[in-house]
């Protein structure tokens, strides 16, 4: 493997922006804006905004889904030429459902230096707000638009065990809640919008009751959808375990396969589609 990331080359740093309160901002994120030579951004207007809150002047050019080669191409030549780029998108971390994944893998693939800042996400954000399982997700994005294609998404997630992330616009969130509360049945659910602005709320319950909070509530700016995961199907070989207590399935797996109480306890909140730290307690306290 080589590596071209000396002095000589540029660096493109991957800078997570506001969700939604320009503090969520971080000062690396602030400095690294000031210092790169130039800023390629999703959308210029929404960015410039940014940029004039915090009195940066450096040049911005457009980098969004629908530029051409050309113009990966000329950022990619700029890191040659020894210069920094910072990507932005509209909100939270570039190349998330974001069209800045392409420059990123071309920068990689030139094996120029890639320097991804933490930050904000709204993804996460809504996961650990939601209140439900976050010791294994599942980050969908967006659902396709065509209702065949939304369908057979759908149909795929309805197998994930794992709590499952979705974004969605004021727009079409209604229908697919609909969509989902057909095929996925009255799950759990917590809608998250506005995140980290003034007036951010969760509304949390079940699909039918979301679907309830539709009729009344206000529809407004791009949602964070998580769900619950699915029980997966098992025959009765497979839960062998219904039988045992939760101390003795870890013991199960400790003797059986001479490992340690934490990778038995890792294996026992899986097959019983539950939290480690609910196994940890039965196991090591109760």
């Amino acid at each position: 493997m080589t590596d071209r990331s000396t002095k000589e080359n540029g660096t493109l740093y991957v800078v997570p922006t506001p969700i939604g309160n320009l503090d969520d901002l971080t000062i690396r994120a602030l400095n690294t804006l000031k210092e790169v030579d130039v800023i390629a951004a999703e959308d210029t207007r929404n960015t410039q905004k940014l940029l004039n809150h915090f009195n940066i002047t450096t040049r911005i050019i457009s980098y969004h889904e629908h530029s051409d080669k050309k113009r990966t191409d000329y950022l990619i030549e700029q890191l040659s030429e020894g210069k920094s780029i910072a990507l932005v998108s509209d909100a939270g971390m570039p190349g998330i459902s974001d069209p800045g994944e392409v420059l990123i893998k071309e920068a990689i693939a030139a094996n120029y230096h890639v320097v991804v800042l933490p930050g904000a996400n709204a993804a996460l954000t809504a996961l650990v707000g939601s209140g439900l399982n976050t010791d294994q997700f599942y980050f969908y994005g967006f659902l396709p638009r065509k209702n065949k294609e939304k369908k057979a998404a759908i149909e795929l997630l309805k197998k994930q065990p794992s709590t499952i992330i979705l974004y969605e616009s004021p727009y079409r969130v209604k229908e697919t809640l609909m969509l989902l509360h057909k095929e996925l049945g009255d799950r759990n659910v917590a809608l998250a919008r506005e995140l980290t602005k003034r007036f951010e709320e969760y509304i949390r319950g079940t699909l039918s009751e979301a679907l309830d909070w539709m009729e009344t509530g206000v529809i407004k700016g791009e949602f964070c959808i998580v769900i619950e995961g699915g029980q997966p199907d098992t025959s009765e070989e497979d839960e062998w375990w219904k039988v045992l207590s939760v101390k003795e399935h870890v013991e199960t797996y400790m003797n059986r396969d001479d490992v340690s109480s934490k990778v038995a306890i890792k294996q026992v909140a899986k097959d019983r589609n539950v939290a480690k730290r609910e196994i940890y307690q039965h196991y090591h306290i109760d």
